[in-house]
């Protein structure tokens, strides 16, 4: 599947917005932009299996399209919510645990490029990663 490799983070665009929009503090932010992102990603049908690892944590994630899950993001908001296929880009609706607001992410494969944008309220970032 396209999703499929070993991806390490390139660059952002507008992360720091998005992550103050989120109500990460200051400081977390400016480490969050700098985090050495490496995503290990493997398809097999509808289930995936995402290997996250950053400067911050490592953490191994199972879902399957459709399905509700829950996750915690580095700076410890929780989110429940599943991904879905929509054509050739996979698009994660959650909701916030803690004032639910929506997140939604969307990933996909443009070029030789993963894209994953994230909008919340209104504020959309993006981190673009290579294999």
């Amino acid at each position: 599947m396209a999703f499929n490799g070993a991806w390490k983070i390139d660059r952002n665009e507008n992360y720091e917005k998005f992550m103050e929009a989120m109500g990460v503090n200051v400081m977390k932010r400016k480490l969050g932009a700098h985090d050495n992102l490496k995503i290990t990603i493997q398809q097999d049908g509808d289930k995936f299996t995402i290997k996250e690892s950053s400067n911050f944590r490592t953490i191994d994630i199972e879902f399957t399209l459709g399905v509700n899950f829950e996750y915690s993001l580095a700076d410890g908001t929780e989110l429940t919510g599943s991904w879905s296929m929509e054509g050739n880009k996979l698009v994660g609706k959650f909701t916030r645990k803690d004032n639910g607001k929506l997140l939604t992410a969307y990933r996909e494969i443009v070029g030789d490029e993963l894209v994953q944008t994230y909008v919340y309220e209104g504020v959309e970032a993006k981190r673009v990663f290579k294999r």
